[in-house]
């Protein structure tokens, strides 16, 4: 058994720069991965997604285009090329990760599943050396998430379902996509593959896409993607799918007491993720996990057991990149700088990809009700917006809470071209105290979309 200082399970967004810096600092430190080092962010998520979604908005300014006087004659849509795209680009941040990993001092990379075999060991099993173990009194789990199986949908294990995962290696774009879930992923993969050419048909449980955003966020979403000739129906529930020898899908839905059945050629499975510890051995250490598998942590990320942290996707939480990365940055200050600090009240900012982006952080004027605040709304469409007007584009809003007293800005969703850059402008008045009637009246380069927040907030001068 060997021993290390520290031994990083997971090589994610946490994981991977945690190792570095553990090891630069000089302790000997073991990073085990058991499939593509990177993590999901890396090799499933926001780099080859949003590497597709950049190709599904080249095809939808393609198709738009003689609106703006330029006229493109006869393209079309490789998916073999927008596929060869994304991988290239996948294994460029791949490699690079594991190159500086394994030319770091102190830094050894082991490729296989760890499994706990006790409070403060594991092994791992290796295609290479078979199974051997380690040891090391700082232990920090970055396993990630995988996606939800929808098992109480009769049939669904016995057709070829797509996941987030898999749809990545399509090289034709579906005849019929089926997507089980109105949420970011799906409304992400929808747009996406009805812009390469595919019919979409989006099925949501809940009374609307999006069910966690405010109704006017959800509708104006709705809008806009309803206009790409993309089906949403909500209310629905999946009840069965069969697929028949040539390939043909069904799938059963049922809307109150009515039930339907739509033909496609493909079913993608986006109702959410599920912690990957299930084959951790969690129960040869003692860590504590929640009713769905998350490992439970405190306030500075560590698990019940002294020396065992959780980081990432696999602690439940905001399942983002930058949480992900931000845990990292706390754990490794705590135990190296000597800092004392927590996940407590850190703003949790997002974007959902689509075309146009949802910019989001802090709170919904749903949640702003809920409490019992004393807020105002302030909003504004983007087709007052000057720089949208120019561009061509004034699909969305821009949306915004404030506190009625103290003036200071509560929440923020930005739908629109750049949504995330205008909602990050927005954070940092938040983070800094910048209260709504200064930003009324700062001076902003234009024309810029930043600028409009002089007019967003001129809407609360009433």
């Amino acid at each position: 058994m060997k021993q290390y200082d520290a031994i990083v399970i997971g090589s994610g967004q946490a994981g991977a720069p945690l190792a570095k810096k553990l090891a630069l600092a000089g302790m000997k430190t073991l990073i085990v991965e058991k499939r593509f080092y990177g993590g999901t962010c890396v090799n499933d998520g926001c780099t080859p997604t949003k590497t597709m979604v950049a190709s599904a908005r080249v095809a939808y300014l393609a198709s738009k285009c003689n609106d703006m006087g330029v006229t493109i004659k006869g393209y079309k849509v490789d998916m073999r090329q927008i596929k060869k795209h994304k991988d290239e680009i996948v294994l460029k941040s791949r490699n690079g990760g594991l190159k500086a990993a394994e030319n770091t001092e102190n830094l050894d990379v082991l490729f296989g599943e760890a499994t706990f075999t006790g409070a403060k060991t594991i092994s791992v099993r290796t295609k290479k050396d078979g199974l051997k173990e380690f040891k090391a009194d700082n232990i920090f789990i970055n396993t990630g998430g995988k996606p939800v199986i929808p098992n109480d949908i009769e049939g669904i294990n016995e057709i070829d379902f797509l996941t987030s995962t898999t749809i990545l290696d399509l090289e034709k774009a579906p005849e019929h996509l089926v997507i089980l879930g109105g949420n970011y992923i799906g409304l992400e993969f929808g747009q996406m593959f009805a812009r390469f050419g595919s019919k979409v048909t989006i099925i949501e449980k809940s009374g609307r896409i999006l069910s966690r955003e405010d109704e006017d966020i959800s509708l104006e979403l709705t809008r806009i993607l309803e206009q790409e000739d993309i089906t949403i129906r909500t209310n629905a529930k999946v009840t069965r799918v069969k697929q028949k020898d040539k390939g043909k899908i069904t799938v059963t839905i049922k809307t109150g007491d009515a039930e339907e059945k739509i033909k496609c050629s493909h079913v993608l499975a986006a109702i959410g993720r599920a912690p990957q510890t299930d084959t951790l051995g969690l129960d040869k250490t003692g860590v504590k996990t929640d009713d769905k598998g998350y490992i439970t942590v405190n306030t500075k990320l560590e698990t019940n057991v002294k020396g065992i942290y959780a980081l990432g996707d696999v602690k439940g939480g905001p399942a983002f990149t930058h949480i992900s990365y931000n845990d990292y940055t706390i754990v490794y200050r705590n135990l190296i700088e000597k800092q004392n600090l927590s996940i407590r009240n850190r703003p949790v900012p997002y974007c959902m990809f689509t075309d146009p982006e949802l910019g989001r952080v802090g709170i919904t004027e749903t949640e702003a009700k809920e409490k019992g605040l004393n807020y105002k709304v302030a909003k504004l469409q983007m087709s007052h917006v000057a720089r949208a007007i120019e561009t061509g584009d004034t699909r969305g809003m821009m949306k915004a809470i404030v506190d009625a007293k103290t003036k200071k800005i509560l929440g923020v969703a930005i739908v629109g071209t750049e949504g995330g850059e205008v909602m990050s402008v927005l954070q940092m008045a938040m983070e800094g105290g910048i209260t709504y009637d200064r930003i009324r009246y700062c001076v902003f380069a234009h024309p810029t979309y930043s600028e409009s927040l002089n007019n967003l907030f001129m809407t609360l001068e009433d």
